[in-house]
This record gives structure tokens, sequence and C-alpha cells, in this order.
């Protein structure tokens, strides 16, 4: 067990020394002060794990001290001790910020609980710290991959919105990175060391997202067993962020637009109004401000959610992006299944840049981990690994060059055509004939024609 830092600061000689001899022997390094001002000069030169400070002092008392320690370090742990004990000073010196409150004489064995509790919650502090910083790596600023002019413009717009408390709608087509974004908007605020919820809305019925979003009271409806906190309440201090917030029915646009509003509700069932203080993000892929044309989505709320959008590009607007995209994944799932770094050839890398992605980043992502997991002890990936449209819309270009003249591109696309009705047919070809309207002469000389091959297992 590492040695606990502890400044001990008291104005009585006798105490100050007993306890310094009493702490080192609980495995703590002293420094003792005589009064605050002592204290405060010795505070700022080194760095405690505890500051130990008798409550009744002349000129600067402890809770006065502890205000102080407090604004120069508002995680510092300050325990109080007073041989003056009332009710009084324990709740000034809580509200204060005080971890603990002991009184004098202080016995070792309630001495040695407080350096224990001490112990345990900075391990907690210090897990959580690490914890958060394992996420703002994780979902952070840096973690968005692209290079092309629209994203750079989508990065400067994240700089310039995340640290305030503005409502953000982000839009774009599915599998684009919408709740990537809503990650990094929320680790790089003020927001961030409080809670970030989630809440896909297109996937619940308009009574459960209700509860979900606003909470229950025990007895409301059938199965509420006991009080339940919605995702605002959970939420508070911290970012709600809402996916697909197009779907939310129009009888809950009115309960959410009046938490935007007044940043107050009422649980289901309940009667209490609850205050929160919530950063909302929304996303969707459609299109609000056509919805509200239609009369499906309320032009108020659309104006609430509509503070700022950040509007995300298609990937196959952003195609110089690709190649960083195929990196990132690469490395990434190649670790994760503890695989030797991998390579596309250069034929499976000319595919994965020229493909238009309808499916966006997220459909990229999938196709790499494919590869990476079929592909085995294989270094190189080849376009064997990669899913057949990818390798469709390969022969279509093909088949589509400008360099050819329109009888060879309708050869080469009735040869396609015919390679695939045998392929399905499992080279049947009185079956694949009948498919595509010929006879079996007219298919057997148009196999000559292209130099189809039938292969031996179909002879």
């Amino acid at each position: 067990m590492s040695k606990m830092n502890i400044l001990l600061v008291d104005d009585e000689d006798i105490v100050r020394n007993s306890l310094s001899i009493l702490l080192s022997r609980m495995n703590c390094n002293v420094i003792a002060a005589k009064n605050a001002e002592e204290a405060l000069t010795e505070y700022q030169q080194y760095e405690f794990d505890l500051v130990l400070t008798d409550f009744k002092m002349p000129e600067i008392d402890g809770l006065e001290l502890l205000k102080k320690i407090r604004g120069i370090d508002d995680q510092a742990i300050v325990v109080m001790m007073t041989a003056y004990g009332s009710i009084e000073n324990a709740v000034a010196a809580m509200r204060a910020g005080a971890f603990d409150y002991l009184t004098k004489p202080c016995s070792v064995g309630l001495m040695e609980v407080t350096l224990d509790k001490v112990r345990r919650y900075k391990d907690m502090r210090d897990q959580n710290k690490h914890y958060l910083q394992q996420l703002t790596e994780q979902f952070g600023f840096g973690n968005i991959i692209g290079k092309s002019r629209k994203m750079q413009e989508i990065y400067g717009l994240i700089q310039t919105v995340a640290d305030t408390n503005s409502t953000i709608l982000i839009t774009g087509e599915s599998g684009t990175g919408k709740e990537l974004i809503a990650n990094a908007i929320h680790y790089n605020s003020h927001r961030k060391n409080k809670p970030f919820i989630k809440l896909h809305c297109a996937a619940l019925s308009e009574g459960v997202l209700e509860s979900e979003l606003f909470g229950h009271e025990k007895g409301s409806f059938t199965g509420a067993i006991r009080d339940r906190k919605g995702r605002f309440e959970l939420a508070d201090k911290g970012t709600l962020f809402l996916d697909e917030v197009a779907s939310i029915p129009m009888a809950t646009q009115v309960k959410l637009l009046r938490v935007l509003q007044e940043g107050e509700f009422e649980r289901v069932g309940g009667i209490d109004t609850k205050k929160v203080d919530v950063r909302l993000i929304g996303a969707t892929h459609r299109d609000l401000a056509e919805m509200v044309a239609e009369g499906t989505f309320r032009e108020d709320l659309y104006y609430r959610l509509h503070v700022i959008e950040i509007k995300l590009p298609p990937l196959k607007e952003r195609q110089e992006d690709i190649s960083m995209l195929i990196e990132h994944f690469l490395d990434h799932y190649c670790e994760q299944n503890n695989k030797e770094r991998k390579v596309f050839s250069d034929a499976a890398m000319s595919l994965l840049i020229d493909y238009e992605w309808p499916g966006n980043v997220r459909q990229l992502e999938n196709v790499i981990e494919r590869s990476v997991v079929l592909s085995r002890d294989t270094r190189t990936i080849t376009t064997e690994f990669l899913p057949e449209e990818l390798k469709r819309v390969q022969s279509k270009n093909e088949i589509f060059r400008e360099d050819r003249t329109l009888k060879e591109m309708v050869d080469r696309y009735e040869k396609e055509i015919i390679l695939n009705v045998l392929n399905e047919r499992h080279w049947n070809r009185s079956d694949a004939a009948r498919v595509m309207g010929l006879n079996r002469t007219t298919l057997y000389e148009k196999m000559r024609k292209y130099g189809i091959q039938i292969p031996d297992q179909a002879r």
C-alpha cells in the first residue's frame, strides 16, 4: 500500500505532534501546519491526498480554510476535526465540501476507518477518471475519420458548438455516423463528467417511449411495480441523445417540447413536477422540414431541435476519406481478432474505393470486419473475400466502359446475364434457356459466341 500524503492543520502543539506520530505509524507522510495561512502555503507547494484540519482556530478557522482549499482544488479531500462537536458545525462543513467530520480526541480505530474510507474513495475516483479518459479517447473528436472538405467543415462546427448548451440536430443518411458525432460533442463539452444517456426512439411504442423519456410512478399502468426514473432524470446535468427523433408520436412531441422550453415535466402517472438541466442532441435520417409541411411533425418542436444542424454527407460524397476509413477499420479488426496486420490487394482496394456504399460508413466497417475474419491467416485480402454486391458493381463498370462501342457493351452485358442465369440454375442448360426465353440451340450458340465453357462438375 502506497503512503498517503497528509497535510495536518492544528493550532495546538500537543495535538499536532501526537497526531503526526499516529499518522506516521499508519503509513502516512505528514506535513504539519499550525494555522490556516501556513497550511495554504504548504498546499500550494506540495500534492496532498488528504487535508486533516481542526475546526476551531484563531484568525482563519477550519471552515474558512476548507473553502479556500476547495477554491484552489475542487477535488481536494478535507476532513474536519473539532473538540466542539455540534450538528451545526457538521452540517456547515459538509455543505462546504468536507469529506468527513471527526470529533477530538480522535481514537486510533476511528482514524484508521477514516483513512481507509479516503483510500477507497481515491481509488474509485482514479478508476472513474481512467474510465472517462478511455471514453474520451474512444468517442472523442479525434476518432472522427476524414480529411475531405466536408468533414473538415464538420470538425470546425463541432469545435464551435461542443462546449455550449445549445440543442443540436444531427441529420444524414443511415450509417453516416450520427451517434459518433453525438459522442464527440458530449465528450468535448463541460458536461463530459456528467451522464451521457442515449435512447433510440424508433424502437419503442408510444406508451413505452413516454415512460422511457419521463419515467413513471408506481401503479401508473399494469406492470409499473415501482417508481422509475426516465432518461431525462438520468441525464440531469449531462447530455441526452435521442436517435430517430422523427419517429416520436405527436402526443409525446408536446411533452418533449415542454422539457426543452421549461426544463420540467411530470412522470407518467405522477403529479409532481421534475426540474432538469439537460443538453439535448437529436438525430434523424428523415427530412423534418418536409414532415412539418406534411403535418406529421410539430413545427414548434422542429425549431427547438433545429437550433444548430450538423448535416453528415453520405460516404459517396466524401470518396477521398474511404482509404483512411479502410486503414482505420483494418487496424481495429486485426487487433480485435488477434491477427497480423493485413492489407488489401490492389484489385480489392480499387473495388472498395469505387463502390458507392449505400449503407455508408457502417456498411464499409461491416465489409472490412467480414474480410478480416474470412481471410483467416492470409495476409493479403483479395477480391474473393469481398461481398458479391461489390463484385457485381465491378462487373457492371467493366461492361459500360466509355472506350467500348455500343455493340461491345451489349455483347458483354448479354454474356454477363447468361453467366449469371447459368450459375443460378446450377448449369442446367434447359432450365436456364427457359428462364431467358431461349431454346437450347440458341443458348448453346450464344455460349460458343462468348466462349462460355461448361465447368467439369456441371457436365
